[in-house]
């Protein structure tokens, strides 16, 4: 079968995404993957709750406990690399990582956004303010993208896009509801792809 990669997903909010992936990973569409961490930048995230359910290890890592950056920064990789990390996911996760953390994990870092890349991304677009762009833009089409984190925002390597159709009477919440389908569907089958990128490395 493989190595088996161990996986960190990053989180600060409900983690459907999260679910997605433990799901696929329960049933056996993700063999080769183990979820060994949980790390939300919230306290009250329900996707904590989510991953307690499954047994399956978290942390709480805020940006307010630490006095600066570079602190906060290190205080997530000590927890990644405790957890023997092999692949970072970052699913809903509302914080920029630092660049140590991302050369720390160079084309192991995984993030999924809701929008085609690059219509609606960077600085400014997530959550429902790239659903309300879209619609103001008068899109017929809007979508999901799975890409590799680098040192820029929402501008890594694509691994894996899907289109989903606008229509004229969708309000943003509507839309929002729509991609987030569309999301759950592609985080799974992207991280089959994740997976052969870093045998290929491995192999190096």
């Amino acid at each position: 079968m493989g190595k088996i990669y161990n996986m960190t997903i990053l989180v600060s909010g409900g983690g459907t995404n999260m679910q997605a992936v433990i799901d696929a990973c329960e049933s056996g569409k993700l063999p080769r993957i183990k979820i060994v961490r949980v790390i939300s930048s919230k306290s009250d995230a329900y996707a904590i709750s989510r991953a307690k359910n499954y047994g399956i290890p978290t942390s709480v890592i805020t940006k307010k406990d630490y006095l600066n950056n570079e602190e906060h920064e290190a205080a997530l990789i000590e927890v990644l690399n405790k957890a023997q990390t092999d692949i970072v996911l970052l699913a809903g996760y509302m914080s920029v990582l630092g660049e140590e953390v991302i050369r720390h994990y160079k084309d192991r870092i995984v993030n999924i956004h809701p929008s085609l890349i690059p219509k609606y991304c960077g600085k400014g677009f997530y959550g429902m303010h790239v659903h309300t762009a879209v619609i103001a833009a008068g899109e017929s089409e809007s979508g999901a993208t799975v890409h590799y984190v680098d040192e820029g925002v929402d501008t890594g390597n694509i691994i894996l896009q899907r289109k989903v159709d606008v229509l004229q009477t969708y309000t943003p919440e509507q839309l929002a509801a729509r991609v987030l389908e569309t999301e759950h569907k592609i985080i799974v089958e992207a991280m089959a792809t994740v997976v052969a990128d870093i045998d290929k490395q491995e192999e190096v």
